[in-house]
């Protein structure tokens, strides 16, 4: 939680100044526009506190941070995997000791010029990458098409804030899975519980339906999904297995004529 909170300690700043300004301004206030002032301060003040707690619990006492849940989303392991990052990697390092005899791959996606948020910026200046961890692009990972038997994207996507932009990382991560690998997506979604405890904060959240899309979009097929904290989601796309593939590239174009000789 405290990691949470220097990333984005202006936002924070900013709820502790708007619940004081609005207790101070309502001594200064007659009667109605003093209790709107009142309601306001303790509304933020509200805000600031389900926030400050719900990180506490997801980061701090749920089974986040442990991986224990990945074992239910990839029963027989990683396998040959790709762990994704934006800037800021939690993955890799707990992934790779659960898992030591798994070869794994780190690729950081950070790009200024896309990821513009400020809480990002403060947290790649305060970790630095990972060793050998490789730099990539959305639309161009370092890895050979079919290499992979797992994608793992923690926190990783929802910093491509354009839609384009996501659709052009799911179809690269369909590119270098192996038939039937899964790609492993986990974030917030901006649903009714992480509304009701981060208020506006929430719509820095994509919708459920909006990784559902970008899934389709590159021909992966949700298989499992995991809550985690109450305010987390898993889930693991599988890409198509190798006779799925054959069966759709095989067309057969009735024409009613016979080949010719």
């Amino acid at each position: 939680m405290r990691e949470v909170v220097r990333y984005n300690w202006p936002l924070y700043a900013a709820g502790c100044l708007a619940a004081g300004a609005g207790l101070a301004l309502s001594y200064r206030l007659p009667g109605p526009a003093a209790a709107f002032a009142r309601a306001g301060a303790g509304a933020a003040a509200a805000l600031l506190a389900s926030s400050t707690a719900a990180t506490w619990w997801v980061y701090d006492r749920s089974e986040l941070r442990t991986f224990d849940w990945l074992a239910e989303l990839l029963p027989s392991g990683p396998g040959e995997h790709l762990v994704l990052s934006s800037g800021l990697d939690e993955a890799s390092r707990p992934v790779a000791a659960r898992w030591p005899r798994h070869p794994q791959s780190v690729v950081d996606l950070y790009d200024p010029a896309l990821m513009t948020e400020g809480s990002i910026r403060r947290a790649r200046h305060r970790v630095p990458p990972a060793p050998r961890t490789r730099p990539g692009r959305h639309d161009r990972l370092p890895a050979a098409s079919g290499s992979a038997d797992t994608v793992l994207a923690v926190f990783a996507a929802h910093e491509l804030r354009r839609a384009d932009d996501r659709d052009e990382l799911f179809a690269e991560c369909a590119r270098v899975l192996r038939p039937g690998g899964r790609l492993v997506l986990v974030e917030h979604l901006r649903d009714a519980a992480n509304t009701a405890v981060y208020g506006p904060g929430a719509q820095h959240f994509f919708p459920r339906r909006a990784w559902l899309r970008a899934a389709a979009g590159a021909d992966l097929r949700p298989v499992a999904q995991r809550r985690i904290g109450g305010l987390v989601t898993a889930f693991a796309f599988a890409a198509p297995t190798a006779t799925a593939t054959a069966t759709a590239r095989t067309i057969t174009i009735p024409t009613g004529k016979h080949p010719a000789p």
